[in-house]
């Protein structure tokens, strides 16, 4: 005897499985790609850090 909801789930989960694995393929980015955007990143961080007024060490400047 076949319990239909287990099979009916597995298949669910199977295709769901298989549509994931697609979108990996799909979807993903090489070590390349991820190392240029982090590069791009710390400059614009680094561009930013430079451009600052006043350190943030100093507290606010009082009379």
């Amino acid at each position: 005897m076949i319990n239909l909801n287990r099979y009916r789930k597995a298949k669910a989960r199977a295709e769901k499985e298989q549509k994931a694995e697609a979108n990996r393929v799909r979807h993903a980015r090489t070590r390349t790609e991820k190392q240029a955007v982090q590069r791009e990143l710390d400059r614009q961080a680094t561009e930013l850090d430079g451009k600052r007024l006043d350190s943030a060490d100093e507290g606010p400047q009082g009379p």
